[in-house]
């Protein structure tokens, strides 16, 4: 069994492949998911294709990281949309409920997804699950350093990140009196 474990989704390309990098990087087991995703050489990554918005696929995965790896520790949801986030948030919470801890983690891509990021971190904090997001404003390193910020934050829940290496606080070389 590995120590940490990671579901990734829109893992082909993009911040989804970042991800998978960084856990990766960081000794995680990593099952990635994606529409046409291929199978991985690497032992510690498991690939699931499917379309996250049929139920089914999210069963596929979840069921995939327990048979594989035994456990899920976080769930990093990018590039889906509602339905996907829906399906397979709804199965990973309830296997780390069984265990009291986790973290769900959104990449948002639209605003439905920062009042479930909140109402979800409200709920589940009582089972030791944390859930926050991150605002994809930056380049997909920033993207991917913020949610490996927020793995790192234990007393982190409910929070929006916005790593978007320093545009929203003024303009370049602009230093504040």
């Amino acid at each position: 069994m590995t120590s940490k474990v990671a579901v990734i989704t829109g893992a082909t390309s993009g911040i989804g492949a970042g991800l998978v990098a960084g856990y990766r990087g960081r000794g995680w087991a990593v099952v990635a998911t994606d529409g046409t995703i291929r199978p991985s050489a690497d032992p510690d990554v498991l690939t699931v294709a499917g379309d996250l918005a049929e139920p089914e696929t999210a069963d596929r995965v979840i069921g995939g990281a327990l048979d594989r790896f035994g456990r899920i520790d976080t769930l990093v949801v990018a590039g889906r949309g509602l339905a996907g986030f829906f399906w397979l948030t709804q199965r990973a919470i309830a296997e780390m409920a069984t265990r009291y801890g986790g973290h769900v983690v959104t990449v948002l891509a639209t605003g439905g997804l920062v009042a479930a990021t909140r109402s979800l971190a409200a709920e589940y904090a009582v089972y030791g699950i944390r859930v926050n997001a991150v605002r994809p404003s930056g380049q997909i390193s920033s993207i991917v350093e913020g949610v490996l910020f927020l793995e790192s934050a234990p007393g982190i829940t409910g929070e929006i990140l916005h790593p978007d290496g320093g545009p929203a606080a003024g303009s370049p070389g602009h230093v504040p009196r």
